[in-house]
């Protein structure tokens, strides 16, 4: 087996965020809000774009708006809580020939809005630039109702609308950038857990999935918050002589299915991590391509199918497994023959 090494670790679900800077105090990564980055690219792009508007429910805040309404006041419209009306009047406004940003927590956006998001927007193929906040388990403590576990399955199952869940800071930017050049309706997974910068740094491609890191004997694959986690999970690995291919899955639909072709061709399996339920997000869309093209043994984690309890958003990753630690775990129990592990956190 062979090893190939990088510099940076990173660590999952921690409570810590900044803006700026990859290091803190300690040495430990420092961790970032996507929003910010979001919100600060929507302001340099709205400033040198009249036709670009925000569309939101009540939400300035949540959706990091504050700048973007201090700024450009008539180019911002707050439909109250009314996520069908607000919806219809993004795509209302890209008939016109303004170019929409539609934000929202993304539970409420999904789920509310699903039928207009079907044919108001994907159908009609309208010029919407759908953006869910605060997704996965980021709303942890308010409980199922806010946790938007159920999106990405939503949303990834209309056709002609591109799904893409950016990593960190630089992706989220980049994203934004892509999103608003592009011709046709996107929805964008903004995230709120704390997330490091990535090592090494790739840049955005729709529809591309990046190698993080290369490897033989596994494919780890991410999106979002679970990037890190991944990329962890890998540096472990390494620890135990495995080679773990690493994979960004940052767009989901289209789903690069090259990238997951030559990963089932030439490692011996793929482990996949979401802050998303089991049915039918990221490892959904791998698992379809690997069972149809090229079976290779797989497993996915995320929440099993079940509505999350009420905590943390770092309680519930590491309720679910979905750390470091989970990925390893899955890894090695995935490549045979195998020893008995310990349990994790040791011995009891």
């Amino acid at each position: 087996m062979t090893t190939t090494s990088r510099t940076t670790s990173a660590t999952s679900a921690t409570s810590t965020t900044s803006t700026a800077g990859t290091t803190g105090t300690a040495g430990t990564p420092v961790l970032h809000d996507c929003r910010t980055a979001f919100a600060a690219t929507l302001l340099e792009l709205a400033a040198a774009d009249e036709r670009i508007v925000a569309v939101c429910n009540d939400s300035v805040g949540s959706s990091a708006l504050g700048a973007f309404a201090a700024a450009h006041p008539d180019r911002l419209i707050n439909v109250g809580i009314a996520e069908q009306t607000m919806v219809g009047v993004g795509a209302g406004l890209a008939g016109s020939g303004r170019i929409p940003f539609v934000c929202a927590a993304s539970p409420f956006l999904t789920g509310r809005a699903l039928e207009q998001i079907k044919a108001d927007v994907a159908y009609s193929r309208a010029n919407v630039k759908l953006c869910g906040m605060s997704p996965g388990l980021a709303y942890g403590q308010l409980g199922p109702t806010h946790h938007s576990i159920e999106d990405l399955a939503w949303l990834r199952a209309l056709a002609d609308l591109t799904v893409v869940v950016p990593a960190d800071p630089a992706e989220t930017a980049e994203a934004v950038r892509w999103a608003y050049a592009h011709d046709g309706p996107v929805f964008l997974r903004i995230g709120r857990t704390p997330v490091p910068d990535l090592e090494p740094r790739i840049p955005f491609s729709p529809g591309r999935a990046a190698v993080l890191r290369q490897g033989s004997d596994i494919t780890l694959v991410g999106a979002g918050t679970t990037v890190a986690v991944v990329l962890e999970a890998a540096e472990r690995l390494a620890a135990r002589g495995i080679a773990a291919r690493v994979l960004n899955m940052s767009t989901i639909s289209p789903l690069d299915e090259q990238a997951v072709l030559d990963a089932a061709e030439q490692t011996r399996a793929i482990v996949s991590v979401e802050e998303h339920t089991v049915r039918g997000g990221l490892g959904g869309a791998i698992a379809e391509t690997v069972v149809t093209r090229r079976p290779v043994p797989m497993r996915i984690l995320g929440v099993p199918g079940v509505f999350a309890p009420t905590g943390t958003s770092r309680f519930l990753f590491e309720h679910f497994g979905l750390t470091a630690e989970g990925a390893e775990r899955a890894a090695l129990e995935l490549l045979e023959p195998l020893e008995p592990l310990e349990p994790l956190g040791g011995t009891p």
